[in-house]
């Protein structure tokens, strides 16, 4: 394998970090060519100190922040939100990091699909919003995309080399969140602190609340839809505590492969990063002898009402979905916040999407301006309180 350039948009996040961390494994065989962060410059300073890329993005004064303390002959050092298109457009660039948060990397990632490079998305806002026209771009512009996300790239691997003519249904793994033995009588007594106490994964924390309500496995089904290219009906939510299988399909003839790991996600990022072939990875292997069971059971709509609502808005599509996320988005950094209780995230967002008027094919930009639509309409409805 030929040594393979890596843009990560997003470097000081979770994601991004984690796959600087695979990509460090591997020098020999990666190059970093480009990093962008948003306002976290001095963690990007060390980043672009270690993996000296040609080109570093990031906000506001971080600009001239960086260029006072690197290297510039080395790094070019741009703004992230005039300049990244810049740094996804690198003709040497083989695969592109999709791991920004929210819904800032909508443009971004359709940048990313129009090069025809690898795509390797771990936002799953961008998908949510504007499935339907990253993935016609992607077909367009023959890019492939490997998702980093651990339910995604479950599915995605266990369709490898398989006829989609054959699929017949997947099963999105869940593995319950923060709340899941938790009364829901209590969920506004609890801390922050509390709701962002994941049992299995450490992630950001929006994803990690989201999680907790199950609005997260609601984004993944919509996610899922888009890229498999599926009805919304044909993906099934089960809640896996355990949390060793990431996800599983199940074939017309009744067969279903299913995908197991630890909970890592240097795994699925390597495997975006190194696709089509597998690197020794350097992680424990699951401990069959120890799990003792695995256990499934259905997800409790009434408990969880944002994973039943972000499904009917998947089902329903158009712009709905854009305002769902934006909604969930703003509603969710109030409760980070203090300025909403938890059960007040639902609340707020059910609201939002309730009052959206939906454009059933939309244009990009009306997909933007459903997202700014529903952030004010939600944090109208937060001050409100």
């Amino acid at each position: 394998m030929t040594r393979r350039n890596i843009v990560i948009l997003g470097s000081t996040g979770s994601i991004g970090i984690n796959a600087l961390k695979v990509i460090e494994r591997f020098a020999d065989r990666f190059k970093v060519v480009g990093l962008t962060a948003y306002n976290n410059y001095r963690l990007l300073e060390q980043q672009v100190r270690k993996f000296r890329p040609s080109h570093a993005a990031v906000n506001g004064s971080g600009v001239d922040y960086l260029r006072r303390h690197i290297n510039t002959r080395i790094t070019k050092v741009l703004n992230v939100k005039a300049d990244i298109d810049e740094i996804i457009r690198l003709r040497s660039v083989d695969v592109i990091v999709v791991a920004m948060h929210g819904s800032a990397a909508l443009r971004p990632f359709l940048t990313a699909v129009r090069t025809g490079k690898t795509v390797a998305p771990a936002n799953k806002e961008a998908l949510v919003s504007a499935g339907n026209i990253l993935m016609r771009e992607a077909r367009r512009h023959k890019a492939t995309i490997v998702p980093i996300d651990s339910e995604q790239s479950a599915i995605f691997q266990c369709l490898a080399g398989e006829d989609r003519e054959h699929l017949k249904k997947i099963y999105l793994t869940a593995s319950g969140g923060a709340l899941l033995n938790i009364s829901p009588a209590r969920f506004d007594a609890l801390s922050v602190t509390q709701i962002l106490k994941h049992p299995r994964w450490k992630m950001g924390k929006r994803i990690t609340v989201d999680s907790a309500s199950l609005m997260n496995k609601g984004f993944e089904v919509i996610e899922a839809k888009h890229l498999f290219g599926l009805d919304v009906d044909d993906i099934e939510v089960v809640v896996h505590p355990e949390a060793v299988i990431h996800s599983m399909v199940e074939f017309t003839d009744g067969s279903i492969v299913a995908q197991l790991g630890v909970t890592d996600m240097r795994l699925p990022i390597q495997y975006a990063l190194t696709y089509p072939q597998r690197w020794k990875t350097g992680l424990k292997s699951v401990d069959f002898t120890r799990l003792g069971r695995l256990t499934f059971q259905k997800p409790n709509y009434k408990k969880f009402p944002s994973l039943a609502l972000a499904i009917d808005v998947g089902r329903r599509g158009g712009t709905l979905p854009a305002a769902l996320n934006a909604a969930d988005e703003m509603a969710v950094d109030a409760f980070l916040n203090r300025c909403l209780p938890f059960t007040g995230i639902y609340r707020t967002v059910e609201k939002v999407v309730q009052k959206h008027k939906v454009i059933d094919r939309p244009s990009f930009t009306q997909i933007l301006d459903a997202d700014q639509w529903a952030r004010e309409e939600a944090g109208r409805l937060i001050k409100e309180r």
